[in-house]
């Protein structure tokens, strides 16, 4: 059964997933709630983002187009709640509060790959269509350096791309994604 997302049951629920998956130590594969928490930590913490992300104001949606040869059998949404220099949270989110973000990005799990290996600028790939924009682009142009800088910590995070993954690994990615899906999606 499918809790509500961001009510109190949720976050309870959520909050005890979480501490049950970072008992084991870094790094993580990319997308798991894992990562995604220390993804928050690195945006909360940096004085570079919150300098140039002083004027951004606004929810940004990773959107990951499912790829079940790598784990991932679901779309899944990653929302990221971005004020003005702060992340108030970061969370996998249902594909409802996922597709309601004030920006979502859209790719398939490979571009989202080169996207944390730097192989892929994400500004340059939404304006040659590798990622979808839903959103104003103007505004994200505007905030290049706020998005750029979002994609290094990305990358300062660290983990493991689900391409590098081994069999047992994969079936792991597959696990987390049915945990979340049955009870948070």
């Amino acid at each position: 059964m499918t809790i509500e997302f961001m009510s109190d049951e949720w976050k309870k629920e959520y909050a005890a997933e979480l501490e049950k998956r970072t008992a084991g130590s870094p790094p993580y594969i990319y997308f798991t709630p894992e990562w995604v928490d220390l993804f928050e930590k690195k945006i909360q913490g940096d004085a570079t983002y919150k300098e140039v992300a002083k004027d951004w104001e606004g929810s940004v949606c990773l959107h990951v187009e499912p790829n079940p040869d790598m784990g991932l059998d679901i779309h899944l949404y990653v929302l990221l709640d971005l004020w003005h220099g702060d992340c108030n949270w970061a969370q996998i989110a249902p594909t409802d509060v996922g597709e309601a973000g004030d920006f979502v990005i859209t790719g398939s799990l490979e571009r989202w790959i080169q996207v944390g290996r730097k192989q892929l600028d994400p500004v340059k790939g939404m304006m040659q269509g590798k990622l979808k924009l839903k959103g104003d682009l103007p505004a994200i142009v505007r905030a290049v350096r706020a998005a750029t800088r979002l994609v290094e910590l990305s990358t300062e995070v660290g983990g493991k791309m689900p391409d590098d993954l081994t069999p047992e690994e994969t079936q792991e990615l597959r696990d987390v994604v049915t945990t979340l899906s049955d009870k948070f999606l």
